[in-house]
């Protein structure tokens, strides 16, 4: 396992080859805030998003803020939310978008990995419960679009030391998961073993 530096977004996909699973990740620049309504807006209502998603890190979040101004909002606690129900989204984000990261509690299903691979990108997983600390790591939002969908807007947040997050699914086709679930079958196999 290997800790990685990466900084978001980013411009040569071959910094994504360098993550393999089971590797620490932590995040620098920007990263954004998406969800389900969101998503349902760019790709079955057709509406282009109003960020550029090249190079992004994208984190599945709705995030509780305080109001400040026009377009402006402070921080509360940004947590994450879990993924699973998202994973139709994935080709299009990588295909249409060129989006190399996202982020979110509970893993990716097993439909991810392989536009992942062909599309060079990664899942990266966040412990779930640890919403204060992620709070902590983001210190800014920079910009918010599609505030009628709030909280599940599009939102920009600059970062410093995210993380550490464990790389669940790599641009080559592996998955935590799945080394996880083969690794615990052995060990039941072992046990069943020991007791017949």
């Amino acid at each position: 396992m290997a800790t990685h530096q990466v900084t978001f977004p980013i411009s040569d996909p071959a910094e994504v080859l360098k993550l393999h699973a089971g590797d620490e990740v932590v995040v620098q620049g920007h990263v954004i805030g998406i969800r389900d309504r969101t998503q349902i807006r760019i790709f079955d209502q057709g509406v282009e998003p109003p960020m550029d998603l090249r190079g992004a890190f994208l984190l599945h979040t709705a995030p509780n803020v305080r109001k400040l101004g026009a377009g402006r909002y402070e921080k509360l606690c940004i947590g994450t939310t879990t993924s699973a129900r998202m994973v139709r989204f994935t080709e299009g984000l990588g295909r249409q978008y060129g989006v190399r990261a996202i982020c979110g509690k509970g893993g990716f299903p097993d439909e991810a990995i392989e536009p992942m691979q062909r599309l060079g990108m990664v899942y990266l997983a966040i412990v779930g419960g640890a919403a204060a600390l992620e709070t902590t790591q983001i210190e800014e939002i920079e910009e918010v679009a599609w505030e009628d969908l709030m909280p599940e807007c599009l939102w920009k947040f600059r970062v410093k030391d995210f993380g550490p997050l464990t790389v669940g699914i790599d641009a080559h086709g592996n998955s935590l998961y799945h080394q996880v679930q083969e690794r615990a079958n052995t060990k039941l196999e072992e046990l069943y073993a020991r007791f017949q």
